[in-house]
C-alpha cells in the first residue's frame, strides 16, 4: 500500500487529481466499514474519497455498476461475479462516457467527504 501512498503523493503533487464516490448500503459491512478505514490514509496521500450511501444514490437515478472515469474521458466498467473481481471492460461509446462524467457529478454533489462519513457512523479515527 505504501508504493500507493508516495505515487498519490507524488501525482498530486504535480497538480493531478484523484477522486472518487463509494456507494454503501447500510449498516455496514465489516469489508465497507475496513474500506472508510483505510480512506484516512489515501486521502491524507492527497485522494478524495466520499461516501454516498446506496437509498440516496437509487433514488437519485445512479446506475448500480461500478465504474473508472480517466480524465473524464476514459470508461471502464468493472466487472464482478458472484464472488470476485474479474476485470475491466473498456467503453469507448462516447455517449456512454458522458452519461457516465454526470452520473460522476451527480454522486459527486450528494456524497460526504470521508472524515464526515466516518463521524456519521461512529467509526473511529486512527
Amino acid at each position: 500500500m505504501q508504493s500507493w501512498l508516495d505515487m498519490l503523493r507524488d501525482a498530486t503533487a504535480a497538480g493531478r487529481r484523484f477522486a472518487r464516490v463509494r456507494v454503501v448500503s447500510l449498516p455496514l459491512t465489516d469489508y465497507s466499514r475496513f474500506g472508510v478505514w483505510c480512506a484516512q490514509f489515501t486521502n491524507g496521500a492527497g485522494e478524495d474519497i466520499r461516501y454516498l450511501t446506496r437509498d440516496l444514490a437509487e433514488a437519485g437515478g445512479l446506475p448500480d455498476h461500478d465504474y473508472w472515469l480517466f480524465d473524464s474521458s476514459k470508461l471502464v466498467r468493472m466487472v464482478f461475479d458472484a464472488d470476485s473481481f474479474l476485470g475491466g471492460e473498456v467503453v469507448e461509446d462516447p455517449t456512454e462516457v458522458v452519461r457516465h462524467n454526470y452520473w460522476r457529478d451527480a454522486a459527486w454533489h450528494h456524497a460526504v467527504r470521508r472524515d464526515d462519513f466516518a463521524t456519521e457512523q461512529h467509526l473511529r479515527r486512527v
